[in-house]
């Protein structure tokens, strides 16, 4: 893509959109992100110091609940790359409280992409979650598969509103895309790992991290666990923004581990912790349950790194940040 191709990034200040700005600028582009509050210096400070934001990184405000917000923001650009807010389930009522407003959010923003007449893709981030949640477990999921709502509403299981909500939203994008010709590419990821920009760790991170921190409430994340790459996931992004030929959803998840196997790899890498021998307060899935990313690597894609890289990478950026996981007390 050429240099100064402008594009917008919703939600500059989570851990993906952080990252994909940053990597939109070592490609070249020109970035309008959007962010709730622009002003405060302390919260976008390190949007602003990453190379090459001086020339071609523009902030700006808008608020995916009012129609119209992103009008200004969008004019002109060729490209939106949407990452959706972190989803309060904190809620009342679901279908008001929720649903509705995160269909809605997505709702406002590509009425706003239509109304440009300049973009002409949108890579809309969704959520591996939108593909593997069933009554019946199957050992390879693909993009043909939808997470069942009904299931999700009836039984209730851990998260089930956020599976339901993200379902749903996805659907939503996609079907109102094809009703007003909006160019629109979904991107599934799994647990999300690796290095990251904010000054907090990610909750994605946090359940990754949960074997070694002892964090039980997570070990259904990783039951059997499904991993990419932060830094694969935004080039992902960013090569089905570029491919002519990218069309629909796209899983992105290079590595699949049962959880017993995870526990052994942390056990080995990282022999100061105290990693369990027994996973505790779960029924273990003995098979490995593979999200499977063939129609994004038969585009031509390649994954980068390796579950080892990975944990590198998280280990690194908490380590810079002074985030560590506390070393178990020696008796």
């Amino acid at each position: 893509m050429a240099d100064n191709t402008t594009v917008c990034v919703t939600g500059a200040s989570s851990f993906i959109s952080s990252w994909l700005t940053m990597q939109l600028l070592h490609h070249g582009y020109s970035v309008k992100a959007t962010i709730n509050n622009p002003e405060d210096l302390e919260k976008v400070k390190y949007l602003l110091e990453l190379p090459g934001a001086e020339q071609r990184l523009t902030l700006w405000k808008a608020d995916l609940s009012i129609e119209g917000s992103f009008d200004e923001v969008i004019n002109g650009c060729v490209g939106v790359f949407h990452v959706p807010p972190r989803i309060d389930l904190n809620v009342n009522d679901i279908e008001n409280d929720l649903i509705k407003p995160t269909i809605d959010g997505v709702v406002n923003l590509f009425k706003s992409c239509v109304k440009a007449k300049t973009v002409k893709r949108v890579v809309y981030t969704s959520t591996a979650a939108t593909v593997n949640i069933q009554p019946f477990r199957k050992t390879v999921y693909d993009e043909t598969s939808w997470t069942d709502v009904e299931f999700c509403k009836n039984v209730k299981m851990t998260s089930w509103m956020y599976f339901y909500a993200k379902t749903v939203a996805e659907k939503a994008a996609l079907e109102f895309a094809e009703k007003n010709g909006l160019d629109l590419v979904t991107v599934l990821p799994s647990v999300i790992n690796g290095p990251f920009l904010m000054s907090t760790v990610p909750l994605t991170m946090v359940a990754a991290l949960a074997l070694i921190t002892r964090n039980e409430s997570f070990y259904y994340v990783l039951n059997p666990a499904q991993f990419v790459h932060l830094d694969d996931l935004c080039n992902a992004h960013i090569f089905l923004f570029e491919h002519p030929e990218a069309k629909g959803r796209y899983i992105c998840s290079s590595e699949n581990v049962t959880i017993t196997e995870l526990a052994d790899f942390l056990r080995e890498k990282y022999p100061e912790y105290e990693i369990p021998t027994k996973i505790e307060g779960i029924d273990e899935v003995k098979d490995v349950i593979k999200l499977s990313s063939k129609k994004l690597l038969d585009l031509g894609f390649e994954f980068r790194y390796s579950l080892d890289d990975m944990y590198d990478g998280v280990f690194k950026s908490c380590r810079e940040k002074g985030l560590l996981p506390p070393l178990p007390k020696k008796d």
